[in-house]
């Protein structure tokens, strides 16, 4: 027939159809050999503004990041590397194209049943802790909290108390002295040189609940940083949060000193520690660590583990009571939330 003959000769199953996926593939990549080396400073909703470090000027970049690295995050402190338009104009963006390792990670979690891990900032030598001995009220637990993940990450942890004309700080020091903490007190409208002399040639995150003050610390630490300035609550004795993202500082050269930067965060009201596993904590206390060889396969150190070498060495006289109290301070802080530190 045909009707039929036509139909089988214009038949579109009989015409060949394009392949997909036809272009060849290589697995060469761009080396990226001219890429600039940069550090993270501060990210706004995916832009990343960068540092650049192979020029005599601090030139800020705006940079997004490539494809190829999917989903890794970028966050402040990484060394990165960094291709396309780096002059730092209007309207520039750059690509960023490599992270580097990292030396050291602070992380947290929302809650400690929290899996999603929040990396805070990278390559940082020091963590800050900043507490105000009233107007709001310390919170020790929080503190405790901190200090695990500072901890955790290889981070010298550096407790400062603001607001001593409010309160004698020797109630707060009391709780941490036992366990070696350094610390600094400060007062609003004095020069924090004390604090200055122990920031200096490092990295530094300052971290703290809202209306401790630390955003003032960071405007007497870096004049011109113009960090806003928030007020505590009358009611319910929180303050307002003031830094919506962690920002990168360098602090000003006294002399010939090395310098420094810090690191401005936002406030926190949790510190989740799901990340932490307790039995790796007393790595931080050498002498403590020392201690265990009596315990028990699977002993966690904790207060009512059975038979722990840390109860036999108070007993012998190896240590001090109080240290050993105050680690599992630290541990039992880990290993249950609790309400105070919100």
């Amino acid at each position: 027939m045909p009707g039929r003959q036509r139909y089988e000769q214009y038949d579109q199953e009989r015409f060949e159809r394009p392949r997909r996926h036809t272009r060849p593939r290589t697995k060469d990549r761009p080396s990226y050999e001219d890429a600039s080396p940069g550090m993270v400073v501060t990210v706004d909703r995916g832009r990343y503004t960068c540092l650049l470090e192979d020029g005599p000027d601090d030139r800020l970049v705006t940079a997004m990041k490539s494809r190829p690295l999917g989903r890794k995050a970028v966050v402040v402190g990484d060394r990165v590397r960094l291709v396309g338009d780096v002059s730092g104009d209007d309207g520039a963006l750059a690509r960023i194209v490599e992270v580097q390792p990292r030396r050291t990670v602070l992380r947290r979690t929302a809650d400690d049943d929290d899996p999603v891990e929040r990396v805070i900032v990278a390559n940082a030598d020091q963590l800050v802790v900043v507490a105000a001995l009233a107007d709001p009220e310390p919170r020790p637990r929080l503190i405790d909290r901190a200090l695990v993940a500072a901890y955790d990450a290889g981070l010298e942890p550096l407790l400062c108390l603001t607001k001593p004309d409010l309160e004698d700080p020797e109630t707060l020091l009391s709780i941490y002295r036992p366990l070696g903490v350094p610390y600094v007190v400060t007062q609003r409208g004095h020069e924090p040189s004390e604090l200055r002399s122990r920031l200096e040639g490092r990295v530094s995150v300052l971290i703290g609940h809202s209306g401790v003050g630390k955003s003032t610390l960071v405007n007497a630490l870096v004049p011109g940083a113009t960090r806003a300035i928030g007020h505590v609550n009358a009611v319910t004795g929180r303050g307002r949060h003031t830094s919506t993202s962690a920002l990168m500082l360098r602090l000003p050269r006294g002399g010939s000193g090395p310098g420094g930067w810090i690191v401005d965060t936002p406030g926190i009201r949790s510190f989740g520690l799901a990340h932490v596993q307790p039995g790796q904590l007393i790595g931080a206390f050498p002498d403590l660590e020392e201690l265990r060889d009596s315990c028990p396969r699977g002993c966690t150190h904790g207060e009512d583990e059975p038979e722990c070498g840390l109860d036999d060495a108070v007993a012998e006289g190896r240590t001090e009571a109080a240290r050993v109290e105050s680690f599992r301070r630290l541990l039992a802080s880990r290993e249950a939330a609790d309400e105070d530190i919100y």
